[in-house]
């Protein structure tokens, strides 16, 4: 019988090889339409299914070839008395089956792609061939099983099974639109008539079985071991031995490994939406889907999103841990909850301050519906009026952060804010000014945020009677940048109209160029305050007064350390509006002195208040500006780097290319900014990119530019072939500024410079200069090869009986065309103050070390040479 299966299936596959080069010549006249393979050609050659798998562009799909292969092997068939036989288990069937678990291994059984693709009954056909090849016994209870005692492979497929169960209860609960479908024949009718009841058939074995799935996987959990799945291979290896498993695939190595962490994380959300779907009936198994959900939300931050088997919807995660925080809140929930339930705990607690922070912060975004917001309002309003007096002040604060949420999203504003300011005050100003500026993003904000926010302001303004409150808003930063000079000057004459109109102040009216001197205050007194204070906001406060008692007075000459180098000063002193030059020149020069004084946090903030100021009409201080800020954050990131690490910091480097790139012509820019960007990337072994990228003009006419571009190309090539040559065009460049010769002059505080030539791309060095910018670096091999440099020359130039050595010293020229023109002193001074320098970095180098010993050595310092040698003999 066995013998005529398989000359019957022989047969067949002739029969069907047959009819696919019939097919493949019929549709040969196609070309650009490759035709699609056929299930049965994936039985005649074994390496087929594995490389049409790894097609991009599959047909068919893996999806559709599990349906195909599945459909093949549960065909019923017909004997000689036509009578209907369930499928045969022959080869060919097993065949068919193994190919279909074979494509399910290839995407990992991935239950998503799955259970997208697969019906019901489909999806349990495979699975449950899983569990027969994996040798679970039919008809045994999984509960009843040990997963321990199982081989990987076994106990895998049993939780894979137990997953898809309460899976497909939960999916089953939810509802479903169903597909409008045309008029159908009798024979698909009856088609999807079958499938709807066996799909409902499985579903209620897999309900009566889920208290076991539950357990299945609760116990599974407690499995502190990797698990593995079935792979392409070893179900190969299961074909090759029919009946029983190969040692290798019950091996705790063999199939894809899934470590413990990840099986948890999946599991754990899988039981979560079962236990949340049981808490309709059950309120505590919220409770239980609670811990689930958060016990997830752990090991995903442990393990990162990337997963061998498993893929996790952060979303649908999110929503449920929400859900959880509202329905069973606990201490853990409230710590990593979303805002709704962090609103809904401090309401139960009166925590009313964190409300007001949530909504405050929220508005940024105006995440939380518009209903939401009210119906908060709506709660705390009837508390207050019921006698909480304390409400009052918050009620007014949340209904502030709901109108400026409204008139951003284009809602008018409601009648209860009316309400609730009809009598303004200081602090009420100040908070809603504080939502106006929190809640619109400037930089980020359209023209019609900004226009709607303005038209508010104005508004506010217009219907404001004390004078003083007008000023607040109309003398505060965002306002100032809302309206236009034009504008404000417009909203001024109305308001001066109206209050004479009304008899209600016989004063004008205060604004941001016209403020009234305080009886108590004097201009010597204010002119004090803005020496000493280092804030801008009030910086900016006492230069508006100044200028509304004398206007025509300059005061950025208060005092005399207000100093602003000459490329800049004569740009800002250009500008035409004196509040507006004054206001610049001040912020400044004081930004540039906290700079100078290592108070980088000040320097920082003075100096973005200036960016701020001159962004909207001058572009080139805008980039002035930038620069200065970027000579901070290297000054903040290199003062903060003690020790260094090794991370670089991606973002600064980005910035610091930039501005070496930067084409704008005409910018003033400090030497000192190049400086710094130069030594900032060779301290991060940037060598790459100032030996290739930067830009050729650059280098030409920047002196530290070049230096740096030497230094890191003689570094890069080090061990190389090249190491010579980039060594000689450094080595050339150093004596040069070293040299003293006709080409050379003295400056006025007696250094000796550079002259720059028409061959020279060094531009004017001094070797102080040199000196003081080698001292910025920290890099230890651009350290040691300057070291060596020097040691280089310093042999050569000096009569000495026993030469310093240091590392690297074979590359460098071994003369010196024209020693007279070299200032020796010079560079005895630069060696030693140089290797004393790379010590304090590090005191423990043995290279440095021994260069230092040497020094002492050579100038009979033997007590000082000596104690050097006892650190490294």
């Amino acid at each position: 019988m066995k013998k005529k299966n398989q000359t019957s299936d022989k047969v067949v596959a002739k029969k069907m090889s047959a009819e696919a080069a019939d097919r493949e010549a019929a549709t040969s006249s196609r070309p650009c339409t490759p035709p699609q393979t056929s299930w049965f050609e994936f039985l005649l050659e074994e390496s087929l299914l594995e490389n049409h798998l790894k097609k991009s562009d599959s047909d068919p799909s893996p999806v559709q070839l599990i349906v195909q292969f599945l459909e093949q092997a549960s065909k019923p068939t017909v004997n000689e008395q036509n009578q209907v036989q369930p499928p045969t288990d022959n080869k060919r069937n097993r065949t068919l089956k193994l190919l279909a678990l074979k494509v399910a291994a290839f995407l990992k059984w991935d239950l998503d792609i799955l259970e997208k693709s697969l019906s019901v009954p489909v999806l349990n056909m495979l699975l449950n061939e899983l569990l027969c090849v994996s040798k679970v016994p039919p008809g045994t209870k999984h509960v009843d099983l040990d997963l321990s005692s199982l081989p990987p492979t076994t106990a895998m497929a049993v939780m894979l099974y137990n997953r898809w169960a309460i899976r497909t209860i939960v999916q089953s609960s939810f509802l479903v639109k169903p597909v409008k479908q045309g008029p159908l024949q009798p024979n698909i009718m009856n088609q999807i008539q079958q499938e709807k009841e066996l799909t409902e058939n499985i579903l209620k074995v897999l309900k009566e079985q889920a208290e076991d799935s539950i357990t299945v996987l609760e116990g599974s959990l407690k499995m502190k071991r990797d698990f593995y799945a079935h792979t392409m291979r070893t179900l190969d290896l299961l074909a090759m031995e029919p009946g029983m498993i190969n040692g290798e695939t019950e091996n705790s190595t063999a199939g894809l490994k899934i470590s413990s962490e990840e099986m948890q994380c999946q599991v754990s959300y899988d039981l979560g939406t079962v236990y949340f779907h049981q808490g309709a009936i059950n309120p505590l198994c919220y409770e239980k889907a609670r811990d689930r959900f958060f016990n997830t939300k752990q090991l995903l931050s442990k393990i990162g999103a990337a997963s061998n088997l498993f893929s996790i919807d952060d979303k649908r995660l999110a929503g449920y841990c929400q859900a959880c925080g509202v329905l069973a809140p606990s201490n853990l929930v409230v710590q990593q909850s979303t805002p709704y339930s962090l609103i809904h705990s401090y309401m139960k607690a009166g925590n009313y301050q964190g409300i007001l922070k949530i909504f405050l912060e929220d508005n940024a975004t105006c995440s939380l519906p518009d209903q939401f917001r009210q119906s908060i309002l709506r709660e705390l309003f009837q508390k207050s009026q019921q006698g909480n007096e304390a409400l009052s002040e918050i009620c007014f604060k949340i209904c502030a952060c709901n109108t400026i949420c409204d008139i951003l999203h284009g809602r008018p504003v409601g009648v209860q804010f009316n309400q609730l300011f009809m009598r303004p005050n200081r602090e009420k100003i100040d908070y809603i000014l504080e939502v106006c500026s929190k809640s619109l993003k400037f930089e980020q904000a359209t023209e019609s945020e900004r226009r709607t926010i303005a038209s508010f302001l104005k508004n506010l303004c217009m219907g404001m009677d004390d004078l003083q409150l007008v000023f607040m808003i109309s003398s505060h930063e965002l306002f100032i940048k809302l309206l236009t000079e034009d504008e404000r000057k417009v909203l001024v004459e109305q308001i001066r109209k109206r209050t004479s109109r009304v008899n209600l102040c016989t004063k004008p009216v205060t604004s941001f160029y016209d403020i009234p001197a305080s009886a108590s205050v004097n201009i010597g007194q204010l002119e004090h305050q803005l020496i000493l204070t280092m804030d801008p906001w009030r910086i900016r406060q006492i230069l508006i007064e100044l200028h509304g008692m004398k206007s025509d007075s300059q005061y950025w000459m208060v005092s005399h350390k207000w100093e602003v180098p000459m490329i800049y000063s004569g740009i800002i002193l250009g500008i035409k509006d004196n509040l507006t030059r004054d206001l610049i020149y001040i912020l400044m020069a004081k930004g540039l002195h906290c700079s100078a004084i290592k108070d980088f946090l000040y320097a920082k903030q003075l100096l973005s208040a200036c960016l701020e100021l001159v962004t909207e009409f001058s572009p080139k201080l805008r980039q002035v500006m930038l620069n200065e800020l970027l000579l901070v954050d290297i000054y903040t990131h290199e003062a903060v780097q003690n020790p260094p690490v090794e991370r670089l910091p991606p973002e600064l480097v980005s910035r610091v290319r930039g501005y070496l790139e930067m084409r704008i012509p005409d910018i003033p820019s400090r030497q000192i900014v190049a400086e710094e960007c130069v030594a900032f990337l060779l301290n991060w072994r940037e060598n790459e990119y100032l030996t290739l990228q930067v830009p050729l003009s650059l280098v030409q006419s920047n002196p530290y530019v070049k230096l740096g571009q030497l230094l890191s190309a003689t570094c890069k090539e080090l061990s190389g072939p090249d190491s010579r040559r980039t060594a000689k065009e450094l080595w050339e460049v150093v004596v040069q500024i070293c040299s003293v010769s006709n080409q050379h002059k003295r400056g006025n505080d007696g250094r000796i410079s550079l002259i720059k030539n028409r061959d020279s791309t060094m531009g004017i060095m001094y070797r102080s200069e040199l000196l003081f910018f080698l001292k910025k670096l920290r890099e230890p091999l651009v350290l040691t090869t300057l070291l060596s440099l020097f040691v280089k020359l310093h042999n050569l130039l000096e009569d000495i009986v026993n030469d310093i050595t240091a590392e690297y010293i074979s590359i460098w020229p071994s003369a010196i065309p024209n020693p007279q023109a070299v200032d020796v002193d010079a560079v005895s001074v630069t060696v030693k103050e140089l290797v004393t320098y790379t010590l304090t970095i590090n005191p423990n180098n043995h290279s440095w070390l021994t260069i230092q010993a040497d020094i002492y050595f050579g100038m009979l310092s033997y007590f000082s040479g000596g104690g050097w040698f006892t650190l490294f003999i």
